[in-house]
């Protein structure tokens, strides 16, 4: 059984489609611990409906980012934690804590990566004029949405797209994605060569 810790700063829907997966049977894991860098995250509240342990952190609180960092630390090891999940958190870990958790940390990007890194990409995908955007699960390296791609979804862009109308057809493929890519991942059928993530096939 893998225990999850989700860090989340915002609404929390990749948060619950994780949730509803592991509700189901569909991926052999325990959410242990909801972090949140922000007050009034709607995270906090699915994990308050749903009894899993939750915790708000201040950062500006502690005097330095590895001040904080290392209260989180304290509290993944607390609670056992194999993987740690950022589903919208916001904030750039520091190559100290990802190197605690070297291939242990995923995250989803709504984009194809390696195109359009960072903050807005849906926007970023639409004024460069694609035809096709999507989302993205990787590893978590030291770079900004740079690590070892996982799994990945295409969506169409359509001419009349707002940034609003292709972020929410994109979050439905995140819906898919992300439960699929952790069950992989809790049911141990997932290598990493270089930059390559393997699947181990299913044996006929």
């Amino acid at each position: 059984m893998l225990n999850i810790a989700v860090f989340a700063s915002g609404r929390g829907s990749n948060f619950q489609s994780i949730i509803d997966s592991i509700k189901a049977g569909e991926i052999p894991a325990e959410i242990k611990i909801l972090v949140s860098d922000t007050q009034t995250a709607g995270a906090l509240k699915r994990a308050e409906r749903e009894d899993i342990e939750n915790i708000y952190i201040n950062p500006d609180h502690f005097e330095t980012k590895k001040d904080y960092e290392e209260e989180l630390l304290s509290i993944l090891e607390g609670v056992n934690t194999d993987l740690v999940v950022l589903a919208g958190y916001m904030r750039i870990l520091s190559p100290l804590f990802v190197k605690h958790f070297k291939n242990r940390i995923v995250n989803i990007h709504p984009s194809l990566l390696p195109a359009f890194r960072g903050l807005d990409a849906q926007k970023q995908a639409l004024d460069y004029g694609v035809k096709h955007s999507g989302c993205t699960v990787h590893f978590v390296d030291q770079g900004m949405d740079t690590g070892p791609i996982i799994m990945q979804a295409v969506v169409p862009v359509k001419q009349d797209d707002s940034a609003d109308d292709l972020a929410a057809r994109i979050l439905k493929e995140e819906h898919r994605i992300y439960p699929e890519s952790i069950k992989l991942i809790a049911e141990d059928k997932i290598t990493i060569e270089g930059r390559k993530v393997k699947i181990l096939k299913e044996e006929n």
